[in-house]
């Protein structure tokens, strides 16, 4: 059985939400939906707090799937070769 779990994402609020909700990935299953339909920009401190959470996701074999994620921040995404262990969805 699968088990998923989706994260919000906020521009105000999305480094945090991140970095809450590292340390939860192992009881979390095996996927987590990550939502950025609501983001139109992401800063650098949301990169680097996503880059720690696909970390932990990796270490516990937590695939990790965006949702909503638009071309900029995508071009941001690939800039900083993060695309690669993530999925993205429409």
């Amino acid at each position: 059985m699968t088990v998923a779990i989706l994260l919000k994402m906020e521009e105000s609020t999305a480094a945090s939400t991140l970095l809450e909700n590292r340390a939860g990935l192992g009881a979390c299953g095996a996927e987590v939906v990550l939502d950025f339909a609501a983001m139109r920009r992401i800063d650098t401190a949301t990169v680097a707090a996503l880059q720690q959470f696909s970390r932990a996701a990796n270490q516990q074999n937590v695939r990790i799937v965006l949702r909503g994620v638009s071309v900029d921040i995508y071009k941001v995404l690939k800039l900083v070769k993060l695309t690669a262990p993530l999925s993205f969805v429409n």
